[in-house]
């Protein structure tokens, strides 16, 4: 898979053969695509050679590696790791191994890291935000997310976005306080049809008075049940919002603390929702005029990419976040 900076994909590469074959200029491809023109001669070249599957990502790593570490080896520092739970340079004196190795044989066998495990019973203790699961569920309302993100209030004329820290300092009037929106979020973990609003607070009855209206909005839209609803650990997710999933029939479902990852759907798309709403705001402007007088409204977007909706009107620019999508100008690119 091309990394996030390519610019050219499978498809890319193909137009410059298309571009090739029509009569165009290597140079002028290069420009066209905005490529060095020894990138074209190579998609050319590889093209000639294996055809279109050429045209495909293929791992950089090399066929052999005759002075990797043998099997054996790796078995014994694995096994040492095990028995003795002790760290690379230790390990490394007793079997005439470098340290480095050690380190990369116990990260390529998936070893933990000391500082995970128990000091005496050698057990996993520590949550890891990796994990070799990823879970979609079967079916729209078995499972949604739910979570809050704040954000300060953007002053009149703009902030420091706009105008630089140093011209905050100057002209802050640091006896008024501009205060934080708080936007709520519900994000359905099958469809990922997501449903947003910008509210004054994140107490209890304002979270259970969202996930109702949130609910209308998802049964508007076709998922009519919802089973489960996975929150953190906050007091008004634990306590506020028990008679909502009970008028929905749904069960409420926690993570684990201090492990947000677990609730990873949402999060993605607050960090969406994060670059949206810093976008520049006209004076005497607020957020809600950027997002719309009804706060941010989920997107009738299922199944994968964009969870922001698409910009009215106006020039401004949306920001990417890591994996995500990006407006400029007329369309999503990813």
């Amino acid at each position: 898979m091309s990394h996030g900076s390519a610019r050219t994909t499978v498809l890319g590469r193909l137009l410059i053969v298309q571009r090739h074959r029509a009569g165009w200029p290597q140079a002028h491809i290069a420009a066209a695509m905005g490529v060095s023109r020894k990138c074209v001669r190579t998609w050319l070249d590889r093209y000639a050679a294996e055809g279109e599957a050429g045209l495909h990502d293929r791992s950089s790593r090399p066929r052999s590696c005759p002075r990797r570490t043998s099997k054996e080896v790796e078995q014994r520092i694995v096994a040492l790791r095990r028995r003795e739970r002790r760290g690379p340079a230790w390990i490394g004196a007793e079997l005439g191994v470098p340290p480095r190795t050690v380190s990369r044989v116990l990260a390529r066998n998936g070893v933990p890291r000391l500082a995970m495990l128990d000091p005496i019973t050698g057990q996993v203790i520590k949550a890891s935000k990796t994990t070799t699961i990823r879970y979609q569920r079967d079916r729209p309302g078995e499972l949604v997310h739910m979570d809050v993100k704040k954000l300060g209030r953007i002053p009149d004329g703009g902030g420091w976005r706009a105008h630089g820290r140093a011209h905050r300092e100057a002209t802050r009037d640091r006896t008024k306080r501009v205060g934080y929106d708080y936007i709520h979020s519900l994000v359905d973990d099958h469809s990922r049809l997501a449903y947003s609003e910008v509210l004054p607070d994140e107490t209890g009855t304002t979270c259970a008075g969202f996930l109702a209206r949130a609910a209308a909005y998802f049964a508007a839209h076709g998922i009519t049940s919802i089973e489960r609803v996975m929150t953190d650990n906050a007091w008004a997710y634990k306590h506020s919002i028990r008679a909502v999933c009970a008028d929905l029939g749904a069960k409420q479902v926690f993570i684990k603390p201090h492990c947000p990852w677990q609730n990873g759907k949402v999060e993605r798309l607050k960090c969406a929702t994060r670059h949206t709403v810093v976008s520049p705001v006209q004076p005497g402007g607020t957020r809600r005029e950027v997002l719309g007088s009804d706060g941010l409204p989920g997107s009738e977007r299922l199944r994968g990419q964009e969870h922001a909706r698409k910009p009215e009107a106006g020039p401004r620019r949306w920001g990417r976040c890591s994996g995500g999508p990006a407006w400029h100008g007329e369309s999503w690119i990813a």
